[in-house]
């Protein structure tokens, strides 16, 4: 079965991908009869070197991406994963020439059909009297033992257009001074190795990528390119969806990258980049494609912890999608070495769209975390009663997260319907954190000091709309029971946090939320403002109160929170938060009767 994609045509998508990026660029141009982005300023470079680069398309934002002063002049696309066309190269290179540089440096990823395609093209062009000159770029870390082919071009690419667009002189001795007559200019993503009447990959191994994926990708129109068993990763891979040299079990974050830099930089591998300890390193951190923003920052942070582990300086990072391979879900690596003079270089202003705006500072050494804001003391309580009601306060709270951690399967089904399935993960989350919370120490001893405390924790560990709900609530809730604790302050305080919870959550009763178990309980309770009133009755009351107003929920239509964008057809179960209220207050009920309180 062929993956579903979002395009017009499997014959048209390089096209249309290529024009939508230039439609919304007004820095860019496209070459009429040819899948060619150019800069719109082309007449200005007169008397300049040109830059132009490409491949196949699915690589996006590379290259078109990385076309603005200080990078490229301009970028030929072939279809997916497809060279581009002799002729289009062709006319790009005849199109800059004709508005006046002095020359033309093809930047070339090293696989065979862009070696031959840009090669043949520049064959024609210095035919026509056209100075060309073309690099090979080879920057895969990932075999141990030398191929014919080199090593691959990956995403060490992107950092040579960055470099060599600010270094190329714009001179017309530019290519007799620095590219002899016949020769090609051959590099690794590091440097420079002249050599003549040839064209070779691979260089000063300045630099390395390595690639890992959870999948495969699939060309628009195809299937996936291979298949990976759910507890496998394949290393090593390329950016065409090809397999990698070697598939390893699946593990965290933290053991993937240290795998991938223990092989990036092991000595034994002879497409190592030599990085040790003392090195300074420019670190790129790619997302092939279809990784999310969350994993990917979880990869930056353990390449960075691990690198500085082995003593080894970043002096900058890049973190972002760069060279993709469609929606592959995986990561690349790339590190490059860098003195003074070539990190100038990468520092050197752009205007390039892709290229990420980062900070011209090393990313070791610098003090990245601020000290916490220090807390106001605590106002004396007259509230604050004696330690029997604070070990009660404990059995309470304890028969509260036991309740919801046996809830939260449950609750997670109920939630799947509406909204994202964490519902219980949420509450059980909360319940952890409360019990972490009490093996610290005694509580406060005063119920408002506690209710205020709740909050913080839960603001603070829950997470999501509910610990921000549930954190409203506490801290109005204790405002009452500052001053008294009798049952019309218990009362007082539950008006409070549902006044506070409507306030800010612009929830009311019948939108099925979990207001509308705490409403019908808040409504029960205010017969604790009668003289003589009972907790037990009452309380009882309202817990039966809340559990029927959880179940009505079922037939309510969502009003509020992100089931009110789900089709009321659909929700044919009671909404879980309020079920979880509900079962609050049941557990406290049962903790307090349990006590005799």
């Amino acid at each position: 079965m062929t993956s579903k994609k979002l395009v017009n045509s499997v014959a048209g998508c390089a096209d249309d991908a290529l024009a939508g990026l230039v439609a919304c660029n007004p820095n860019l141009q496209l070459l009429q009869g040819h899948r060619v982005a150019l800069r719109s300023d082309l007449d200005s470079l007169k008397g300049q070197v040109a830059l132009l680069s490409g491949g196949g398309s699915g690589h996006e934002p590379a290259h078109a991406g990385f076309i603005g002063k200080g990078m490229l002049t301009g970028v030929i696309a072939g279809a997916v994963f497809t060279s581009p066309a002799v002729g289009s190269i062709l006319a790009a290179i005849r199109a800059v020439a004709q508005a006046g540089t002095v020359g033309t440096l093809l930047i070339v990823k090293n696989y065979t059909g862009d070696r031959l395609n840009f090669g043949l093209a520049r064959e024609q062009a210095r035919a026509e009297g056209i100075p060309v000159e073309m690099v090979v770029i080879g920057d895969d870390s990932a075999f141990t033992v030398l191929k014919k082919a080199g090593r691959r071009g990956l995403c060490g690419t992107v950092l040579i257009h960055k470099k060599l667009s600010p270094s190329l002189p714009s001179t017309h001795s530019w290519y007799s001074d620095s590219f002899p007559p016949g020769a090609y200019l051959c590099v690794g993503a590091g440097g420079r190795c002249p050599g003549r009447g040839r064209c070779g990959a691979g260089g000063d191994h300045k630099s390395g990528t390595l690639g890992v994926s959870l999948a495969s990708c699939s060309v628009p129109g195809s299937k996936p390119t291979f298949e990976l068993s759910a507890d496998e990763v394949e290393l090593g891979l390329g950016i065409h969806g090809e397999a990698g040299v070697r598939r390893i079990k699946m593990a965290t974050a933290d053991k993937i990258v240290a795998i991938m830099l223990d092989h990036m930089t092991n000595s034994s591998n002879v497409s190592h980049v030599p990085v040790q300890s003392g090195s300074s390193v420019v670190l790129m951190v790619n997302n092939l494609g279809g990784l999310s923003f969350l994993e990917l920052g979880i990869i930056a942070d353990a390449a960075v912890r691990s690198l500085e582990g082995r003593g080894v300086k970043i002096a900058r990072a890049l973190v972002g999608t760069f060279m993709s391979a469609l929606e592959m879900p995986g990561i690349s690596l790339t590190l490059l070495l860098v003195d003074e003079p070539l990190l100038k270089l990468i520092d050197a202003d752009t205007t390039a769209s892709a290229w990420p705006n980062m900070a011209k500072v090393s990313v070791t050494g610098r003090t990245w975390i601020r000290a916490a804001p220090t807390e106001p003391l605590e106002a004396p309580d007259s509230t604050a009663t004696g330690g029997t009601d604070s070990k009660q306060m404990v059995l309470v709270l304890e028969r509260v997260c036991t309740t919801l951690l046996g809830l939260e399967e449950h609750l997670n089904a109920l939630d799947r319907a509406a909204g994202d399935g964490d519902c219980g993960t949420t509450h059980s989350r909360a319940a952890r954190a409360i019990q972490g919370w009490l093996k610290e120490g005694q509580p406060p001893a005063s119920p408002a000091q506690l209710l205020s405390k709740l909050s913080l924790l839960l603001l603070e560990k829950m997470g999501g709309s509910s610990g921000a709900l549930y954190g409203l609530f506490l801290t109005a809730a204790a405002q009452p029971l500052k001053a008294k604790t009798d049952l019309p302050a218990w009362s007082a305080a539950m008006d409070a946090g549902l006044e506070a919870m409507q306030k800010y959550g612009k929830a009311a009763p019948g939108d099925r939320t979990m207001l509308d178990s705490l409403w019908a309980a808040g409504q029960e309770l205010q017969a604790w403002k009668s003289p003589g009133a009972n907790l037990f009755q009452i309380l009882t009351k309202a817990v039966k109160s809340a559990e029927a107003a959880a179940e009505a929920t079922r037939n309510m239509e969502a009003g509020a929170g992100r089931a009110s964008y789900i089709s009321s057809a659909r929700l044919d179960q009671p909404d879980p938060g309020a079920v979880a209220a509900a079962a609050i207050l049941r557990a406290i009920l049962e903790a307090l009767q349990g006590q005799g309180a």
